[in-house]
């Protein structure tokens, strides 16, 4: 379906515009918006990997998240190929960002992908394990990770682990000292540089919780070095999510890049590596245009080419995290309508609350960030003219919203069903039991095969925990 013209105004984060101007056609699928495998059948049912949204709802029931693995597969690989090209084989990594989302089944898609991946917690790093995933291959991120979270990662082999604070390093030297162990670590700094996106996720100006200032920074560098336990391999970068302006990524290259070169020149050392991070945005509405991965890595050579050259240092190996570039596009959430409320607004227009059988508990993306979505009816098409809808879910709160505003068929009726695309990034991570709401299952389709990777909770489940 078309994307509503809101999109078009206030893009993912903002305020919904006085008038909405409805499309052409409510019918319509923007690729843009949509994973690669996603049609509308001759019986206006939408399809996903050759498989009908039908025969998913009758056999997995809904609300539930459908990930087209086709998509997943293909976007890992442009990011390894588009970085590879660009900076040289084994000179531009790629790590997925496992925090956007993660089973034990996107672990082995991004193995099996030759990519890299980053995980920041015990729990996130137990599932790479699980799934088989090499050690060596991963990174361990975190702004408070715990003794026992380190202590794992020492015992894994985790191959880099980000530092963020001196307490964190203090920590994971004492641990090193008494199992032996040499870990390789990078310092995560924050530059200074406030990337055009939701406050929440803007990751690298000072007055956050993430990483340390360029002079505690180079600090942090002298401690560790000084002390000879860990392997100091470079710095890392991130700025935030969602970010589609490169002008930010340049100057943090300046800026980190410039550390990094001090810290070189002052330790007579040499640091072979740096990371940039991710953020790279995805299109939820019309209004975001994100860049190709080839276009993102082609635009990074060049800025790191040009810091390095004017610090007279070679180029050191660059990595990236994308995630929700990787995973967003590639799933939407199905959903089944359970009541259509009519709401008259000002100046004689109406807006149709359309409730579904999900929610903030599935989606918090929206009453977090105030986060814009897209949606179609996803179990027939429809001639019946397009209303100002408002997609909410079943919680007990106001602002249980899916999707803030969208043009829907005025015929929309309890039993349809909707689909919501770009779903794949935060909002299985973000899911929760609100209200005792059992999360929804994770469906992967693929060559006309549709399999449970993860399962939908039950009440069981929730019951199983609670033990008082």
């Amino acid at each position: 379906m078309r994307a509503h013209e809101a999109g078009a105004i206030h893009g993912e984060y903002g305020h919904s515009p006085s008038w909405l101007r409805p499309p052409v056609d409510v019918n319509d699928l923007l690729p843009q918006l949509w994973a690669r495998t996603v049609r509308r059948g001759d019986d206006g049912y939408l399809q996903v990997g050759g498989v009908s949204v039908a025969a998913l709802a009758e056999e997995f029931g809904t609300p539930a998240y459908i990930v087209d693995e086709a998509d997943f597969r293909h976007r890992l690989a442009e990011f390894r190929d588009a970085f590879a090209e660009a900076f040289g084989p084994g000179s531009g990594q790629v790590y997925y960002a496992g925090k956007a989302f993660l089973c034990k089944a996107v672990a082995r898609w991004v193995a099996e992908a030759g990519v890299n991946l980053d995980v920041c917690t015990e729990g996130e790093l137990a599932v790479a394990l699980a799934a088989g995933f090499p050690a060596e291959r991963l990174t361990f991120h975190g702004n408070n990770k715990s003794g026992a979270e380190l202590a794992a990662a020492l015992r894994a082999g985790v191959g880099r682990i980000v530092l963020d604070s001196f307490d964190e390093i203090d920590r994971l030297t004492g641990l090193a000292r008494d199992t032996g162990s040499t870990p390789d670590v990078l310092i995560r700094t924050k530059v200074g540089v406030e990337a055009h996106t939701h406050e929440y996720i803007a990751t690298a100006h000072e007055d956050q919780k993430f990483g340390m200032s360029l002079p505690s920074a180079a600090e942090a560098a002298r401690r560790v070095i000084g002390d000879g336990v860990l392997r100091l391999r470079g710095l890392h970068s991130h700025i935030g999510s969602q970010i589609f302006d490169t002008t930010a990524f340049e100057v943090a290259a300046r800026r980190v890049i410039g550390l990094h070169q001090r810290i070189q020149a002052e330790h007579d050392v040499t640091l072979p590596q740096l990371c940039l991070g991710g953020g790279f945005g995805m299109a939820y509405t019309t209004q975001d245009d994100p860049a190709s991965p080839a276009a993102l890595a082609g635009e990074l050579r060049k800025i790191v080419d040009h810091e390095c050259a004017a610090l007279g240092i070679p180029v050191p190996v660059i990595s990236v995290e994308p995630g929700r570039a990787i995973c967003g596009p590639s799933t939407f959430t199905l959903y089944r309508v359970g009541t259509v409320k009519p709401v008259d607004l000002d100046g004689g227009r109406v807006r149709s609350y359309v409730s579904v059988d999900g929610g903030m508990s599935d989606n918090l993306r929206t009453a977090l960030y105030d986060a814009s979505y897209s949606a179609t009816l996803a179990s027939r098409t429809s001639d019946a003219a397009p209303v100002l809808a408002r997609i909410v879910g079943k919680h007990c709160e106001s602002g249980d919203i899916v999707v803030k505003d969208e043009f829907l068929p005025a015929d929309v009726t309890p039993g349809d069903l909707v689909a919501v695309p770009g779903t794949g990034a935060y909002c299985r991570s973000m899911a929760s039991n609100y209200n005792h709401v059992p999360r929804p299952p994770v469906i992967a389709v693929a060559d006309g095969r549709a399999r449970v990777v993860v399962r939908r909770e039950s009440v069981d489940d929730l019951l199983r925990l609670d033990v008082g």
